[in-house]
């Protein structure tokens, strides 16, 4: 007899612990929501529906036919946003507001476009591929760097950027692939038989390693020469899937802010500050894709036939994760293929580890420790604790122990790491640059910090702390320009250039 009781208060029991569990699933998705619908409304910017955007589906075959859609997708732009602009929201900095400090428009050349620097006998054929919510604008001092050293240089719009922050809401990693592939071809037909380059940065890097994974399988794509990749989009943390059900939930209610990890001001002539969750969605899948492609090709040893890649990457990363860019991409790849890796510390000088979430300290020493069996090591950090002098270890691959070269580079007062967003802008870049910045057509970014009370401005305090600008950057674009050295070596006659010019 107790056994049945016993047996029947325990379901009784096992069911209010699940009224109980599922009752508080639903009180912290209504407030969730609740929270999420409470943020700023959505304004033109997020809301336009710009039709004129490249898709992998578009009728475009060739890099000219792209860029007469780009005029069309830029005047579309024009119609559909800044001129349908609220008055209230015309500000000094408003980058939707014509002839603000934030209009695109106020410099010699609109940098949200693709463009080519051409040269009449190019050593080799650059790609530049930018980052999520980016522009080509963040790769254009090395790609002007590359075009004075005799390379043609291609900087591309990736779809969905360079316009409104409404073009990631619904673009996909394969439209952003499929473009990839009409610039390569492009480049192919423009230089002939000499050398590729590709330029990747986070977004742009993940396309550009998955580019020439596809070559591997596909011989009508061209194979790169030579990788260089800045900060990575290679490991991202799987929460970045669940992105995708917060848009359901919202188109399943009705509300569109559920579509958005961030509604922000747009001040930023080359960037978005607002982002779309389905940004981060194709960002984790494109990490997946890498991921099956590495291990099918690296299962059919195929991989040896991989370009000699050179990454970049801050040991702290708030978007992208070093470990997982070692064990994703570097680890998998074969010893003898060149490949280096160069990774940037934190200031020690400043003793912040006290400060710190997590110390990179002993994931970095045990990266320049044994032997690193398929890629070299080098590690950019300070000489010692007692000074912001910098120097460069490096362990190759094969050798147990790693060498010291001092670089006549120091950490600047008071900045204690990089920033995902830093690696590939220079200290004197007129928008993102630090005390050295030149002089801006409109905003300048780099050095915006301001003290004061919290919630009085738009812009949050987090975006005005965060370094914008490499303080290491000469030391990164000398290592680029010797990349393109090793794949196109100087030739003795001069070589002209045409002028450079927006196709």
């Amino acid at each position: 007899m107790a056994m049945p009781i016993f047996r029947a208060t325990a379901r009784h029991g096992l069911r209010a612990v699940g009224y109980f569990l599922a009752g508080g699933f639903v009180v912290a998705v209504v407030g969730l929501v609740w929270h999420l619908n409470g943020r700023p409304d959505l304004e033109v910017w997020h809301t336009a529906d710009l039709t004129e955007e490249f898709r992998a589906r578009s009728d475009v075959d060739s890099f000219a036919e792209y860029l007469a859609l780009e005029d069309r997708l830029f005047a579309q732009l024009r119609e559909e946003v800044y001129d349908q602009m609220d008055p209230v929201d015309r500000r000094d900095i408003a980058r939707y507001h014509a002839g603000s400090l934030s209009d695109p428009e106020r410099w010699p050349r609109n940098w949200n476009r693709s463009f080519e620097l051409g040269a009449a006998d190019p050593r080799a054929g650059v790609l530049l591929l930018h980052g999520m919510s980016d522009s080509p604008y963040s790769l254009r001092s090395l790609g002007e760097r590359l075009h004075a050293e005799g390379a043609l240089v291609v900087g591309l719009r990736i779809p969905g950027h360079g316009t409104a922050p409404s073009g990631l809401v619904d673009v996909e990693w394969e439209d952003m692939a499929a473009a990839v592939r009409i610039a390569v071809r492009h480049l192919r037909e423009r230089v002939g038989d000499r050398p590729l380059l590709l330029v990747g940065y986070s977004n742009g890097a993940a396309l550009a390693v998955e580019y020439s994974l596809a070559a591997l399988e596909n011989a009508e794509l061209p194979m790169p020469a030579q990788l260089v990749l800045l900060s990575p989009e290679i490991g991202l943390t799987r929460l970045a899937a669940l992105a995708v059900w917060q848009e359901r939930l919202g188109h399943l209610l009705g509300l569109e802010k559920l579509a958005w990890n961030s509604i922000l001001p747009e001040y930023d002539p080359f960037k978005y500050g607002s982002f779309a969750l389905n940004a981060g969605k194709q960002a984790y899948r494109i990490t997946v894709e890498i991921g099956a492609q590495i291990a099918r090709l690296g299962a059919a040893g195929a991989l040896e036939r991989f370009p000699p890649t050179l990454g970049f990457q801050s040991v702290v990363d708030a978007t992208v994760s070093a470990p997982a860019l070692v064990t994703g991409l570097f680890d998998p790849l074969p010893a003898a293929g060149g490949h280096e890796l160069v990774l940037f510390d934190i200031n020690r000088l400043l003793d912040v580890e006290m400060l710190l979430r997590r110390d990179p300290a002993g994931w970095i020493d045990g990266m320049l420790t044994g032997a690193r069996p398929t890629f070299t090591v080098c590690a950019v950090m300070n000489e010692s604790e007692e000074t912001a002098d910098v120097v460069i270890r490096r362990l190759g691959v094969g050798e147990q122990e790693h060498t010291t070269q001092p670089l006549d580079l120091r950490w600047p007062r008071d900045v204690y790491s990089l920033a995902h967003v830093a690696l590939p802008f220079a200290p004197d870049d007129p928008v993102y640059g630090g005390p050295q910045a030149g002089k801006s057509p409109g905003i300048q970014l780099g050095e915006l910090v301001l003290r004061g009370e919290r919630g009085v401005l738009e812009i949050g305090a987090s975006d005005l702390l965060r370094l914008r600008w490499n303080p290491f950057y000469p030391y990164v674009e000398q290592r680029v320009v010797e990349a393109l050295d090793a794949i196109a070596p100087r030739r003795s006659a001069t070589m002209g250039s045409e002028s450079a010019r927006n196709e």
